[in-house]
């Protein structure tokens, strides 16, 4: 009888240390979600900066090398952001012309599909001219294996821009 009520005792403790840590898991799980929000609401708040999308401005603009707001190629493991900045020069004279190419402020960046979010919080403002959308398109050279991962990271990378406010314009790939 004794060794029975130590062997139920035992048995108790186990299940509290069990609940215990579950408890201990979901607080962990609860912080990392708030801190999450936060973070998201961070990004968001330095995104209203840029103004809301003037659709008129980018409704006739079906080419990338057309649109000069940002533009994401989706791939299997990869995102390439290209960034068109801003003219630092305010003068007309000269604009686009040897001295002072467009393609000189075009950058491509490649990243991980994680790192897009940051990536796209630290585009200038500048660098917006249709307001707050950017184009995206599954990689014009990804290989008929890859695409259906590369479109799951695209549908992906819409969610993400949506969280963020941003409009997204998805252009079909060719």
């Amino acid at each position: 009888m004794a060794a029975l009520a130590v062997f139920a005792l035992a048995a108790c403790h186990k299940e509290e240390q069990a609940v215990e840590g579950v408890a201990k898991k979901a607080e962990t799980v609860g912080q990392k979600v708030q801190a999450n929000e936060t973070q998201l609401q961070q990004e968001r708040t330095a995104l209203e900066q840029i103004p809301l999308p003037t659709k008129s401005l980018y409704i006739d603009i079906h080419d990338p090398s057309a649109w000069n707001n940002p533009f994401l190629s989706v791939g299997s493991s990869t995102i390439t952001l290209r960034v068109l900045l801003p003219d630092a020069n305010p003068s007309q004279a000269g604009r686009g012309a040897l001295l002072r190419p467009v393609a000189a402020r075009r950058q491509d960046l490649e990243l991980r599909p994680t790192d897009l979010d940051k990536a796209i919080v630290a585009i200038p403002a500048g660098a917006w001219p249709y307001g707050r959308v950017i184009a995206i398109a599954e990689s014009f050279s990804a290989t008929p294996k890859d695409r259906l991962v590369a479109r799951r990271n695209v549908e992906a990378a819409i969610k993400q821009l949506n969280d963020l406010g941003i409009v997204v314009e998805e252009w079909p790939s060719r």
